[in-house]
């Protein structure tokens, strides 16, 4: 049976957005909840400024709770040589970098131009390196900016290839705003597998005009076999208006598994894991295999 690998981003993506206090104790309810549902990739926190994202300001205490050695892998997000540091002190084995396919994106959301953000990747790229990390490569906009309008896809080729060439593992094309359509994300992914190849590359979208489900059936078709999702749907982007949650987990198994794809995943048990963190934030399941199976018979 063909496998697929699902990056669970729900506990850093999926909350760094949120207004009202995730209490530490309900984070780690929901990582153990997605770990027994299965999941074996789940992003846990991110060492950036509490400034800027005080939701993740516990990154450090929630490491600490988890077993970092065991069969679950734990990837943090880390701008920077000072988030470098407090990752390392925490023991962990995987780190993600962040770039842009769009000037405008780059300059406000990390305040640097593509060239300077890659720039600073260099010195932590080199150090990770030195500490065995694994490190992975996210880039943003790749079909659409909320200033720029279109992008290129010559011009994410460009971004995703020199963070493949500096070390990064995988790299995720993440559709941000969410207006990617199977054609224009195929095309970009043609533009991409030309410089990195196919199997190092993984897709990212948001949910927005509600088409992340069929451009991943797209990309599947293309050869993409890793991709990002959220429990319950959480998540946006603080720097696109309107913009909705990144897919959700439960829907993209649901579609995975209907195609005869292994994910190692329980479908009732994550629907129940939404369920939680959906409850804990007040709000109604953002998933539509949620919905669905909340309907009675």
């Amino acid at each position: 049976m063909k496998q697929v690998k699902i990056v669970e981003v729900g506990p850093r993506d999926g909350l760094q957005n949120e207004k009202q206090p995730v209490a530490l104790a309900t984070k780690l309810e929901l990582i153990k909840r997605l770990r027994d549902a299965g999941l074996t990739t789940i992003e846990a926190g991110a060492f950036v400024s509490p400034k800027w994202v005080p939701q993740m300001a516990d990154s450090a205490e929630v490491l600490k709770a988890l077993d970092l050695s065991g069969p679950v892998n734990y990837p943090v997000l880390v701008p920077n040589e000072q988030g470098l540091d407090a990752a390392l002190a925490c023991g962990v084995r995987e780190i993600a970098v962040f770039g842009a396919a769009s000037e405008s994106f780059s300059r406000k959301n990390i305040n640097a131009s593509i060239a300077e953000s890659l720039k600073r990747f260099e010195s932590v790229m080199a150090r990770a390196a030195s500490a065995n990390l694994r490190v992975r490569g996210y880039v943003s906009c790749v079909v659409g900016c909320p200033y720029e309008g279109r992008i290129a896809p010559q011009q994410v080729a460009m971004v995703a290839k020199a963070l493949y060439d500096m070390g990064c593992y995988e790299i995720s094309l993440g559709d941000t705003i969410g207006v990617g359509t199977p054609n224009t994300v195929l095309e970009m992914l043609d533009a991409v597998s030309k410089l990195v190849p196919t199997e190092r590359l993984a897709g990212h979208f948001h949910d927005t005009y509600g088409m992340a489900i069929a451009n991943i059936h797209a990309a599947l078709g293309a050869g993409i076999g890793t991709f990002d999702s959220s429990v319950a749907g959480l998540g946006g982007c603080p720097y696109a208006r309107g913009a909705s949650g990144n897919v959700a987990t439960e829907d993209v198994v649901y579609l995975l598994h209907g195609l005869g794809y292994e994910t190692g995943i329980d479908l009732p048990q994550l629907v129940a894991t939404a369920r939680f963190i959906s409850g804990a934030l007040g709000r109604e399941v953002g998933s539509r295999v949620g919905k669905a199976l909340a309907l009675p018979e």
